[in-house]
Parts: C-alpha cells; sequence; structure tokens
C-alpha cells in the first residue's frame, strides 16, 4: 500500500511539475521581442552607457490579458523607483516595454493587470560600462 502511494505521490508532483512549467506567467530581460513574442538575446544582467541605456521587459501569459492596461512597478535596489503603464489589448497573450535605465544597481519589476492582480515579477542587474 505504502509503494502504491508513494507511485502515486511521485506521479502528481511530476505531473503539477510540467504543468506549472507550461503555464506559468513569465518575465523576460532582452535586448528585443521578435515578432512572435519570444526574447532576443535574454539575460538577468545588462551592462548601459552612464548617460542611460534600456531594456525590453516583456511578460507571456497563458492566458488572454482582458484589459486595456498594465503597470509595471519598478524597485532598485529594494527601493520604489517608478511605475510605468504600457497599453495592451484584451486578447494578447504577451506584451512588451521598453524601459530605460539610468542607474546601476538590482532592479525588481512587478507587472500588474487592470484588477491589480500581480501577473509576474522578474529581476534585473543594470551595470554601467
Amino acid at each position: 500500500m505504502l509503494k502504491k502511494l508513494t507511485v502515486v505521490s511521485l506521479f502528481l508532483l511530476a505531473l503539477f511539475a510540467v504543468t506549472g512549467n507550461t503555464s506559468s506567467q513569465t518575465m523576460y530581460f532582452c535586448e528585443g521581442v521578435t515578432d512572435d513574442g519570444y526574447p532576443i538575446t535574454e539575460s538577468s544582467t545588462f551592462n548601459i552607457g552612464s548617460g542611460g541605456g534600456y531594456v525590453y521587459a516583456l511578460v507571456r501569459l497563458p492566458y488572454e490579458i482582458a484589459c486595456r492596461s498594465v503597470r509595471f512597478e519598478v524597485y532598485r535596489n529594494g527601493a520604489y523607483d517608478n511605475t510605468i503603464y504600457v497599453d495592451t489589448e484584451k486578447n494578447w497573450v504577451w506584451f512588451w516595454k521598453k524601459i530605460t535605465f539610468y542607474d546601476s544597481g538590482n532592479f525588481t519589476v512587478y507587472a500588474y493587470d487592470c484588477f491589480d492582480y500581480q501577473l509576474c515579477s522578474g529581476s534585473v542587474r543594470i551595470n554601467f560600462r
């Protein structure tokens, strides 16, 4: 009985792991976005000039956004930095925003839909060249 219960538990754990990986909301930081909504040169660290530089934040969802706008809340080294709004269409399952950074540091970006539901978040390190 214990062996059967262990096999069932392992099967369910594997099923949840696979399902979670294929249907999760994800934020990517990258140098560009393809026409099909995939990241170009994805990374967690970028080097910018002292005058500033930009990075794309790409969000991919397993469902339609159902909103006309979303917001990105940006935090630098744990402190609030700014809020950026992104216009969307209700049937979109991915969207991006080019974010300009003027400071170096560790940034965390949170994406919220029009219902104030947190869609996902991501972290990126920005260094000066």
